[in-house]
């Protein structure tokens, strides 16, 4: 059987067809966005066909990125007849042939054999993506195992500091302020920020002082919440 449209398999074994392929293949005169839109409605995304990014080569090397639909060979070969082009026809039989091909193999053990394999095979060539993506979130489980209470910047900078972050009291507060966590200046120096405050991940714990001469002076101490905790033990994990 002469391939007239390349039918690619997902992972699950599902055969699916590039909509700009099929477009191209039927000779429809009317642009690719234009065609496809008239039949979109008609199918569920997500069941019937799913957006994806194609690429084409332009002039200077560079590859651009073009809207491209990955569609069932069901949708494909209805809307190949609804286009009603000189090769309509010839392009739905080669998809009928296509899944009665497909069909046959899907009840032969030897097949099914390979698929397990192959889906094997990239789940194994995933693992240390999958490992790398694990690790933060268990060196935050480690951290941060009982965060309901509010801690100093000083015991933040401990807790980065034994899971590897290398950063002191100072240079967290340095940092906590660049970042704008962290009034700069004036009254609100080291200070939760507006932006802290709607986070929820700082507070502030006021305290008030009898000084000696029997005046009264307040104090306002930065601390980091549970939520805090988390968020900056994340970025500062993931980061590294």
């Amino acid at each position: 059987m002469q391939e007239i449209i390349k039918i690619n398999q997902n992972e699950q074994g599902e055969t699916r067809v590039s909509a700009r392929e099929l477009h191209k293949e039927l000779g429809v005169k009317k642009r690719f966005s234009a065609w496809f839109e008239q039949y979109r409605e008609m199918y569920v995304e997500g069941t019937d066909f799913t957006s994806v990014l194609s690429g084409t080569v332009v002039n200077n090397g560079a590859v651009k990125p073009l809207q491209d639909y990955s569609l069932t060979v069901d949708m494909a070969k209805n809307v190949a007849m609804m286009s009603k082009t000189e090769k309509s026809q010839q392009i739905r039989d080669y998809f009928i042939q296509v899944e009665d091909s497909y069909k046959k193999l899907a009840n032969d053990p030897s097949y099914q054999m390979a698929l397990g394999l192959k889906a094997s095979q990239l789940l194994l060539e995933q693992k240390d993506q999958i490992i790398a993506e694990m690790k933060p979130k268990a060196l935050f489980a480690d951290a941060v195992d009982a965060s309901d209470g509010s801690i100093l910047v000083g015991q933040l900078a401990k807790t980065l500091r034994q899971n590897g972050v290398n950063i002191g009291q100072n240079r967290l507060f340095k940092w906590l302020r660049e970042h704008e966590y962290l009034g700069s200046r004036g009254e609100q120096y080291n200070l939760p920020t507006q932006k802290s405050m709607e986070l929820r991940v700082m507070e502030t714990k006021t305290r008030t002082v009898n000084n000696p001469d029997g005046s009264i002076r307040t104090t306002h101490t930065t601390k980091i919440t549970g939520k805090g905790q988390i968020y900056f033990i994340n970025k500062f994990l993931q980061a590294a």
